[in-house]
């Protein structure tokens, strides 16, 4: 009579186990996000994907914590990389009063945080100039410049992996692409400009028709 209790008991809770594993209501999915991953591998008999919207893009796959996705390829788009054609010595070497040195862009204001604790060396390496920097001196990748803007900018970067601050490249299915912060943010200024809202144009509308 016990093994016969403890058999019912075993496939009782294998049933129960097995029926909360079955999608087939609102209420079986934990989140909207597990609902949208389970009901789009296969709506309507088709996968639904965001490649035809990237095809023609160039992009780079990144992964940060659990969040892997799709970002604009920088590096090589950058129109005076590499920064050591230019800045062949340490900046402090360049800095030598002595050494007369072409001087590309030294205009560049920033305005950035605070004059005390930003300047140039704040991001950009002055022993390599090919590459950005930690604040605690690690090389970080022009590709990856979002990394330095995450160290003061942490809440910023939390919602932008998981894509509640940003702009996505492509749809909301898998792959997932997204604008990185410089792609909209001027690193230097990265504050948006003030406009004011656009007024609807009855008469420009009327002369359209």
């Amino acid at each position: 009579m016990r093994a016969f209790i403890k058999i019912m008991t075993v496939l009782l809770l294998c049933s129960v186990f097995f029926i909360s594993c079955i999608k087939h209501k609102e209420s079986d999915y934990h989140s909207v996000i597990e609902k949208i991953e389970a009901e789009s591998k296969h709506y309507k008999g088709t996968s639904i994907s965001s490649e035809e919207y990237i095809a023609e893009k160039d992009l780079i796959e990144v992964t940060e914590g659990d969040k892997t996705f799709l970002i604009p390829e920088r590096k090589k788009h950058l129109t005076m990389y590499e920064c050591t054609e230019c800045h062949a010595k340490p900046l402090a070497e360049m800095r030598d009063p002595d050494v007369l040195l072409p001087r590309s862009h030294w205009d560049i204001e920033i305005v950035h945080g605070d004059a005390k604790t930003m300047n140039c060396l704040t991001c950009h390496s002055g022993a390599n100039m090919n590459n950005l920097h930690s604040l605690t001196g690690e090389a970080i990748s022009f590709n990856k410049s979002y990394q330095v803007c995450a160290q003061c900018h942490t809440s910023q970067f939390k919602d932008w992996k998981g894509g509640a601050h940003g702009k996505n490249i492509s749809g909301w299915a898998p792959p997932r692409a997204i604008n990185s912060c410089v792609n909209c943010h001027n690193p230097h200024q990265p504050k948006f400009n003030k406009r004011w809202p656009d007024v609807f144009n009855v008469h420009k509308e009327l002369q359209r028709k």
